[in-house]
């Protein structure tokens, strides 16, 4: 099952981070964001609770089916 929502690049400008920066902060590559942020790859349910940990939200806000 594909993720309809993803608002992880919305919400990574709004903050004013590159994907470097996210990628830093998160410990992945700037690869894995740029991928969740194309929709080619889910992240798994560790990395999605620290993205909402991050821009404090819930992980509802940023991906769903």
């Amino acid at each position: 099952m594909a993720l309809t929502k993803n608002k992880l690049k919305e919400f990574r400008e709004k903050a004013g981070l590159s994907q470097e920066k996210l990628a830093g902060k998160t410990a992945v590559t700037r690869q894995t964001i740029i991928s969740i942020e194309r929709g080619k790859y889910v992240p798994s349910l560790e990395l999605a609770l620290k993205f909402a940990a991050l821009f404090r939200c819930r992980v509802e806000d940023l991906f769903g089916l």
